[in-house]
């Protein structure tokens, strides 16, 4: 018996094939095994065709296929994990009418603050907890007012995991949870967005219709079926966002759990059991995969532009030399807060933990007759770390308590320094884990299929790597203060 999941992601696409039963990995592949490409025809767009997504599964699918040697008629169910905030669109032949305006993406920014600013900060925090932004909503605002001939002719807008579940099973849905994500869900009516589709002039019916995250939400068609090599009707039964389903795969499902990651950009993921937001929105709040209207669970989301660019930064120009174990080794050298050597780490565009503000990186403190490379290594994770600590805070004001931070054993967290200086700056017990989205979307599938009976069951296999102690506390906490004082002079 196997489980499936797939995690769509802006770079490739991955599927693993789990043994239910185990929870053991039987094979997994990706594709395209180079960087995915996005298309840029002007500065900060960023759009995808929503059909290379589906040739990248199907070759990640056959190679799982080929290398478990599966029967594909014991494959129980599929889960779906995806990029956040796309925006796809389709006519009534479920024909995708132009690509994707993906996440990163930023033309809708405008379109976003209008809306805030003309419906109200505070309705729209209270309905939507948090500003329409750059949202997904906002996305269909600018193809609204820019392409009118494409937007005439929509059926349906979606979800990147949405239209990999219509082109599986044939059948548009979507979730409360990824309805959340895209500003089109109101917290406090309990129903889509009506003051944000009013505002932008857009009817209820682009919307489709709404299953529960953990439900059966289509199967698989014969078309689907032969194309990828799957049997018809293998039921689809979870789809989640990629931080929410990040959150899923180290069982982050309670009040005061807290995901991280920490490559390119930086998030730390926490749950709320009360409907709360940031009033100056820097940190963004969605339904969580397990949030319902009897059982209030939202994910709050803390992002960081500049976490690991701001390290392989320092490897390509500070110390081309040296490998990341080296450059760890001999930051190692240096004592805690780097004699007085603080990073910012802002230089990935604008922080929205900063209000938005483009701060750009800097390094303060140094003394050419004190300091060398090593400080500045051990100043730049420092300072990355700092960020995290900076915008928990914010996190910590909305009631969420951080008491324990569960991440995967990759990127920033292989980093002895990295994981050591956050556990002494916040307090927090860090626990690292084995595990990834497509695993984690192979899980949630489980669960929605009734094969585990709760989280806790799907997660028994879950692998603990490493258990890092808070140490040292009084020593990082006094190089943070010092880093968040030069941080509040700049601003």
């Amino acid at each position: 018996m196997y489980l499936l999941g797939y995690d769509i992601g802006s770079s490739s696409v991955k599927a693993t094939l789990l043994d239910a039963q185990s929870g053991r990995c039987v094979a997994s592949s990706f594709y395209p095994k180079s960087e995915a490409a996005i298309i840029a025809v002007r500065p900060g767009w960023a759009e995808q065709d929503p059909a290379s997504w589906w040739d990248y599964l199907k070759s990640a699918t056959a190679d799982v296929l080929s290398a478990s040697s599966a029967d594909p008629k014991d494959i129980e169910a599929i889960g779906i994990s995806y990029q956040m905030h796309g925006l796809v669109c389709v006519d009534k032949d479920q024909n995708v009418l132009r690509p994707s305006i993906i996440w990163c993406d930023s033309r809708a920014v405008p379109y976003g603050n209008e809306a805030f600013d003309a419906i109200g900060h505070d309705l729209c925090l209270s309905h939507l907890l948090n500003s329409p932004g750059n949202f997904t909503a906002s996305k269909l605002a600018w193809v609204k007012e820019n392409e009118p001939e494409i937007y005439e002719k929509i059926w349906k807008i979606m979800l990147p995991g949405d239209y990999i579940a219509m082109k599986l099973s044939g059948e548009v849905c979507t979730t409360v949870s990824g309805l959340s994500e895209g500003m089109l869900w109101d917290f406090a009516e309990n129903a889509p967005a009506a003051i944000l589709l009013d505002h932008y002039g857009m009817d209820r019916s682009l919307i489709a219709d709404i299953r529960p995250t953990f439900s059966e939400q289509g199967r698989v068609s014969a078309a689907a079926a032969a194309e990828l090599g799957l049997a018809e009707g293998t039921p689809i039964t979870y789809r989640a966002g990629d931080q929410p389903n990040n959150a899923l795969s180290l069982n982050v499902f309670n009040p005061g759990e807290i995901a991280s990651t920490a490559g390119t950009s930086g998030v730390v993921y926490g749950v709320l059991g009360d409907v709360n937001y940031d009033p100056k929105s820097r940190v963004n709040t969605f339904a969580h995969v397990n949030h319902t209207s009897e059982q209030t669970r939202l994910g709050v989301l803390l992002c960081i532009n500049g976490t690991g660019i701001l390290n392989s930064w320092m490897k390509r120009n500070v110390a081309p030399e040296l490998s990341y174990p080296q450059m760890n080794e001999l930051a190692s050298t240096v004592p805690v807060g780097s004699d007085g050597v603080s990073v910012m780490p802002f230089g990935n565009g604008a922080e929205r933990m900063l209000e938005n503000r483009q701060a750009g990186c800097s390094v303060h403190g140094v003394n050419f007759n004190v300091h060398g490379k090593a400080h500045l290594l051990r100043a730049a994770q420092e300072g990355i770390v700092f960020s995290f600590k900076y915008g928990i805070g914010i996190m910590e004001q909305m009631g969420m308590n951080v008491s324990k931070i569960h991440a995967g054993h990759a990127n920033m967290f292989l980093s002895p320094i990295f994981r050591q200086t956050l556990a002494g700056v916040t307090g927090a017990v860090i626990e690292l884990y084995d595990t990834d989205g497509s695993i984690g979307a192979a899980k949630g599938a489980g669960i929605g299929a009734g094969i585990y009976k709760d989280n806790n069951e799907a997660f028994v296999s879950l692998e603990k790597l490493a258990v890092i102690e808070p140490l040292h506390t009084q020593e990082y906490c006094d190089a943070y203060e010092l880093w968040k004082s030069r941080l509040e002079i700049e601003q």
